[in-house]
């Protein structure tokens, strides 16, 4: 079974529904078939590249808000993350572009090394307040989780997975999404937003067991409750 999710380095939400994706499969009796692919979404893909801005006042006046309020919206996001287990710090944080990281995470898959740097990219960011958005910050992350430094940079610097991010992202269009985290199994059934894990157990129960009917076996000769044949 394959649970494919998109997502944005940057994203809050993402990290909150990935810990809780986390907790479902560990809930899940099948959990060793369960096959989990990282899919790249841009929650800002006009950003400049190479800039970077603070992310509280550029929110508050998004969604036309007062600073101090959005650094309150910001607290209460905290806190649901701490339930996870997370530490941010969101009204430290810088925002930017990150089809670079998008790209360095289709390396990565090359390498079977995907998973390790999505959730590396993500603690650097939420709870470490490290860049993601350029290549000298994105290089010792990728060799952390056991990447080779070159092969990094030369990627990098010819762009040659910039293709699959647009790729991921017209396929989350085409599926229905209209944000992240998105999570979709078997190309059959979605769960928009950071959903519990309760929900998402649900939905791979659901998966489960429509890819695995029980099959009926034919009776055979015998007893019928109380009654037997002669």
């Amino acid at each position: 079974m394959r649970v494919e999710v998109w997502s944005d380095v940057v994203c809050p939400w993402c990290y909150v529904g990935k810990r809780r994706l986390e907790t479902a499969l560990e809930r899940f009796p099948h959990r060793d078939q369960v096959e989990v692919v990282w899919r790249s979404f841009q929650l800002d893909p006009t950003a400049p590249e190479g800039e970077t801005h603070p992310t509280l006042p550029a929110l508050a006046a998004k969604y036309g808000t007062s600073v101090e309020q959005m650094r309150e919206n910001m607290r209460g996001l905290e806190e649901t993350a701490a339930a996870e287990g997370l530490e941010y710090h969101l009204a430290d944080g810088v925002s930017g572009n990150t089809l670079l990281a998008h790209e360095l995470l289709h390396l990565a898959a090359e390498h079977g090394k995907r998973n390790e740097l999505k959730e590396r990219l993500l603690h650097a960011y939420f709870e470490e307040q490290r860049s993601v958005f350029d290549v000298e910050s994105l290089v010792p992350l990728a060799v952390e989780v056991g990447l080779d430094e070159v092969e990094v940079r030369e990627a990098l610097t010819d762009r040659r997975f910039r293709w699959a991010v647009s790729e991921d992202s017209a396929t989350a269009i085409e599926l229905g999404a209209r944000g992240v985290p998105f999570f979709v199994v078997d190309r059959k059934y979605a769960a928009p937003g950071a959903q519990p894990a309760e929900v998402l157990l649900q939905l791979l129960e659901r998966a489960w067991a429509d890819a695995h009917p029980l099959v009926t076996v034919p009776p055979a000769d015998g007893c019928a409750d109380d009654t037997c044949a002669v």
